[in-house]
C-alpha cells in the first residue's frame, strides 16, 4: 500500500519548524527587510494573504537581491507553525534548509 505524497505546503511548514528552533530564519516583515539587506536571505516565504504593503516592501527587495519568493500558507499557518501571531514573511538565511523549501514547493507531488 502507498501513501499518498506530501503536501508541499506541510513540507514547507516543517522546514520553517526545523529552520526556528536551530535559530535560522528572520519573522516577520522588519526581520525579513533586515537579512535580505544584509544579504542572509537565501528564501524569502510570503504568507498567501500578505497585505500588499507588506508584499511591496519584501518583494522588490528580494528580487532586487536575486532571493527566491515563495507563496505559503496564510500568515496564520504560519504564525502557528512558528508559535507567533500572524506572521505574514519569513526569511531563510540557511542555505540547505532554503534548498529543501524550494524543492518542496517545486515539487508537489514529493518526487
Amino acid at each position: 500500500m502507498t501513501r499518498p505524497p506530501p503536501d508541499p505546503v506541510q513540507r514547507l511548514l516543517g522546514l520553517l519548524g526545523l529552520g526556528l528552533r536551530s535559530g535560522r530564519v528572520g519573522i516577520g516583515v522588519e526581520a525579513t527587510r533586515a537579512m535580505l539587506q544584509r544579504g542572509d536571505a537565501r528564501v524569502v516565504i510570503i504568507a498567501s494573504n500578505a497585505s500588499e504593503r507588506a508584499v511591496e516592501k519584501v518583494v522588490a527587495l528580494a528580487h532586487g537581491k536575486a532571493v527566491p519568493v515563495l507563496t505559503g500558507p496564510e500568515a496564520v499557518t504560519i504564525g502557528e507553525r512558528l508559535g507567533r501571531p500572524p506572521v505574514m514573511t519569513v526569511a531563510v538565511r540557511d542555505r540547505d534548509l532554503a534548498a529543501g523549501m524550494l524543492a518542496a514547493m517545486a515539487n508537489p507531488d514529493g518526487r
